[in-house]
Formats: C-alpha cells, sequence, structure tokens
C-alpha cells in the first residue's frame, strides 16, 4: 500500500481531539450520497414518464407518415408497395383523416375521424392493444341485415371511440351515434352537412386524454363513402424496424417520392412534448447537482481544518524527505474517499428506492393516507421508474469529479507548508 494512501486512512479515523472533524467528514459523505441517490431516482423517474409517454404515441400513431401535396392520394395501392420495399419499412396501412363532429341525444363534441383498414393497420399501430370493449374487426359490416323483433333493419356500419369521449357523450358498445361532415352537399340553400348513422362497435383507451377524447375510428371504405373521397386515402402510415432512426427514413423517403409527396416521423410531429421532456431531464440534472455541489464544500472544509491540525505532521513528513507531491496526495486521496464513499451509498440507495419505487409510494400512501400519486390527475397506471445505466454511470463519474475538485485547493495549501514554519513554536 503507498504511504499516502495509508496515512489518509488514518487520518479518517475518529480521535478524541479531531471528533469534529470527523463529524463534518460523516456529513460530507451523507450530503454526497444524498445528492446521488436524489439524482438517480429523479432521473429514474424523468425516463420512465418519457418512455411511457413515447409507448402511447406509438401505440395509436404509426412512426412515420406519407402525406401527398396539398391533395389525397389516388394510386395507395402501388405507392404501398413501393413504400415497403424500401430498407428498414416493416409494414404499410392506408388511412383517412378528416374532423366531424358526433351527436348522441343532446349530446355534441367534435372529434377527429379516421378511416382505417383492419386488416392492416394492427401490423402498423398498436391500436387494437388498447380496445376496452370491442375489437377492430368489428368495423367492417357484419352480415347487413339482421332480424329485430319480426322485422328487417341494416346494421349501421362499426364506429371506435375513446373512453373520455364515450363517457362525454354517454355512449356504450351497440348504441347509435349520428356522424356529422362539415363537407356536405351544396343545395339552392346553401351547403348541408352530410350525416349518417353509426354504431358503436368499440372503446379504447390509450392512457392519454387527448387521444381518448378526440378520436374516432371507421372502417376506410366507409370513410371514404361518407366523406365522398372515392378511391383516395390521405395518407400512408408506415412501421419501421428501428423507432430512434425514424428521421433519416424519411428524408430517403422524401428524396425517393420527389416532390409531390412529403414524409413526417414521430419524433418530428412530437417534438415539442419531447423537447420538453428533455430539457426537463437535462435542468433536474443540473439542479440536484447543486446537492453534490454543496457537500463537495463540505469536504473542501473538513480538509482545510485537517490540513490546520496536521501542520506538525506535514512538516515532520517533509523533513524525512516527503515531496510535497505527497502531500498533495495524502489530502486529495482522503477527499477521494470520502467522495467514493459518498457515491457508492448514494448509487446503492438510489438504485434500491428506484427500482421499487412503486412498492414504497404505495406503503407510504397507505401509512400516511395521503395520496403522493393520483392516476386519476397523472392518468397513467402504475408509477413510470427507468434506471439508464449511462445516467448511473454519469451520476457517479460527476460526483466523484466534484469531489476530486473539491479537494485540489486545500491540498495544494498543504503541500506549500513549510517544516521551519509548522515547528517553530512546537
Amino acid at each position: 500500500m503507498p504511504y499516502e494512501l495509508l496515512i489518509s486512512l488514518r487520518y479518517l479515523k475518529a480521535k478524541r481531539k479531531s471528533a469534529f472533524i470527523s463529524i463534518i467528514t460523516l456529513i460530507s459523505t451523507a450530503g454526497v450520497a444524498l445528492g446521488v441517490m436524489a439524482l438517480i431516482i429523479v432521473l429514474a423517474v424523468m425516463t420512465g414518464f418519457e418512455q411511457d409517454l413515447k409507448e402511447k404515441i406509438l401505440g395509436t400513431n404509426a412512426h412515420i407518415v406519407v402525406l401527398k401535396n396539398g391533395g389525397t392520394i389516388d394510386d395507395y395501392g402501388s405507392l404501398m408497395t413501393r413504400l415497403g420495399k424500401l430498407e428498414g419499412v416493416v409494414a404499410a396501412t392506408p388511412f383517412i383523416y378528416n374532423q366531424v363532429m358526433l351527436t348522441s341525444g343532446k349530446h355534441v363534441s367534435g372529434v377527429v375521424l379516421r378511416g382505417i383498414d383492419p386488416e392492416s393497420d394492427p401490423k402498423v399501430t398498436n391500436l387494437y392493444k388498447s380496445m376496452v370493449e370491442g375489437k377492430l374487426a368489428d368495423l367492417s359490416p357484419e352480415h347487413g341485415v339482421v332480424s329485430v323483433a319480426r322485422s328487417s333493419e341494416t346494421i349501421p356500419p362499426g364506429l371506435i371511440i375513446g373512453k373520455e369521449l364515450a363517457k362525454n357523450l354517454n355512449l356504450f358498445v351497440g348504441d347509435r351515434v349520428n356522424v356529422v361532415s362539415p363537407m356536405g352537399n351544396i343545395t339552392p340553400l346553401g351547403m348541408v352537412p352530410k350525416m349518417k348513422s353509426f354504431r358503436v362497435a368499440g372503446i379504447f383507451s390509450t392512457g392519454m386524454f387527448e387521444y381518448d377524447s378526440t378520436l374516432a375510428y371507421v372502417d376506410l371504405k366507409e370513410a371514404q363513402s361518407f366523406l365522398g373521397l372515392g378511391d383516395t386515402v390521405t395518407g400512408i402510415q408506415l412501421k419501421v424496424s428501428d423507432v430512434y432512426a425514424t428521421g433519416e427514413l424519411a428524408r430517403r423517403i422524401n428524396r425517393e417520392l420527389g416532390l409531390s409527396y412529403f414524409a413526417r416521423d414521430w419524433m418530428q410531429m412530437n417534438k415539442n412534448i419531447l423537447f420538453a421532456l428533455k430539457t426537463e431531464k437535462v435542468v433536474m440534472f443540473i439542479i440536484l447537482t447543486l446537492i453534490v455541489l454543496v457537500a463537495a464544500f463540505g469536504i473542501a472544509s473538513t480538509l482545510f481544518m485537517l490540513v490546520m491540525e496536521k501542520n506538525r505532521d506535514i512538516a515532520i513528513l517533509k523533513s524525512m524527505g516527503a515531496t510535497g507531491r505527497s502531500i498533495m496526495k495524502i489530502f486529495i486521496m482522503e477527499g477521494l474517499i470520502i467522495g467514493v464513499s459518498g457515491t457508492m451509498v448514494g448509487v446503492l440507495s438510489g438504485l434500491l428506492v428506484a427500482k421499487n419505487l412503486e412498492a414504497i409510494v404505495g406503503f407510504v400512501q397507505r401509512l400516511t393516507g395521503f395520496e403522493l400519486f393520483s392516476r386519476d390527475v397523472y392518468y397513467l397506471d402504475r408509477f413510470p421508474s427507468q434506471v439508464v445505466p449511462l445516467d448511473v454511470c454519469v451520476i457517479s463519474v460527476t460526483a466523484i469529479v466534484i469531489s476530486f475538485i473539491a479537494t485540489l485547493y486545500p491540498s495544494w495549501q498543504a503541500s506549500r507548508l513549510l517544516p521551519s514554519e509548522a515547528l517553530r513554536y512546537e
């Protein structure tokens, strides 16, 4: 063992006359541990929220959407075949997008009507996983005519709506609802809105209030007929193999298809909220790093007092041939031992809490009766917490580097001490 490390370890042991310094050392170690633990827990929660939001966005939306400039797509079958041959594209499905109104009794709500293909849409989006009641196949017209109370009645086409929208309109599976399109027929009296009756074939819940309260799905053919689009669609949805490489693939699609079409990936369509989450995570990292910085001042104070107390020891070591570099190493090692010890305790406690955060929150709520995490407010079915190994490494390295920087000045002061000055009054 290098003698510098041996002396550093001996200086950490508490003595009666240096008990105050030892208490400050423990406080500094606890400060570093608290800062590291807080950083790991907060970043794990924020990463969990971010990942949960991405899963919800990707569960309803496609990875890439291809649209036509200034109109609808006519020959969408050949375009889907062309896009499907591109490297990285897994599946494709057409869709129609339009704004309509739903009316049920006295209830009225403006929604976004999306026409989808029940057969190919599950290959691209995860909407089928969000179904609470019914299934996507129920969008297709059933047998057309059934016997109801000894009479024939045509079954209206199916409509799938979100959970919040069903709650607002007081609708259940099997109920009828009128869909009103503002783009109606032109008559001598002016524009008359087009209206058609649909039946609620299913209810979905994506976990995002905006989607669950404003989206309604119908069969692609029904949407084309109701909106008068003929055999055209609004665009093509694509599923890709790598969701984080969609930007480059969208640019390649734009180059392949030319100026008549344009492709947008999911990150571009949701860049505002994704940028806000990323910025918030960085800001929280900077703010919580201040806890470690405050603990670093405690390490520096400990070393300053230790240098003042060990003036005689430093002078004797220098008289025996120790260099200023060796004296500096002694106090740097002592500060690093405090910093590394606090970092290790913080990492272990932070990982323990982050991995069991939902159980801890539930226990605290049962113990105190205070609801720390309301599922109704945050619209989540669980408390998201995801530990990223890279974040833990960055936090650990940051804490150790700050501790190292805090040791430099007091260690440098100790290395400059002259033996004659230290021993003058001994």
